[in-house]
């Protein structure tokens, strides 16, 4: 009598294993990048806010020439704001820098390096080129400012 072998039509053990692995790799990466997402997403969110916190400062030429410690509501006291906002504001403090990059004498046709103290003191138009840097607790964002003296 001879024996039939039977074939079973089915996963082996093994085989079911590695799939459960490929899909287990393939969710956690999922999630990474779901996490990464939302935390580029939120950075992004958070140097918006400070880009706009920046537009304050150029509409106000009485900051952003020296150093100081403010909160943001004094960048906009003369705008007519809501009174949500201007509660917001008055909650965020920031700290204000600035770095003269180089200053232009325009007064003198004859500029040069060795003679610009004597040129400073008689000439009558200056133009400084500066960085404005805004820090907050979170971020910042810097500015490049121009004045005539």
């Amino acid at each position: 009598m001879a024996k039939k072998i039977v074939h079973r039509a089915g996963f082996t053990l093994i085989e079911v294993m590695v799939a459960v692995m490929i899909i287990s790799v393939v969710i956690l990466a999922l999630i990474q990048m779901y996490a990464n997402n939302t935390h580029i997403f939120s950075s992004m969110k958070q140097q918006s806010k400070i880009n706009q916190y920046s537009s304050f400062l150029i509409s106000n030429d009485n900051y952003g020439f020296k150093d100081k410690n403010i909160y943001l509501d004094a960048l906009v006291e003369d705008f007519n704001l809501e009174d949500d906002l201007r509660r917001e504001l008055k909650e965020i403090k920031i700290k204000m820098l600035y770095r003269e990059l180089e200053s232009i004498d325009l007064g003198d046709e004859n500029y040069n390096e060795e003679s610009s103290e004597e040129n400073e003191a008689s000439s009558s138009l200056v133009l400084e080129i500066g960085e404005s840097l805004i820090q907050t607790e979170t971020s910042s964002t810097a500015l490049l400012r121009f004045r005539v003296k």
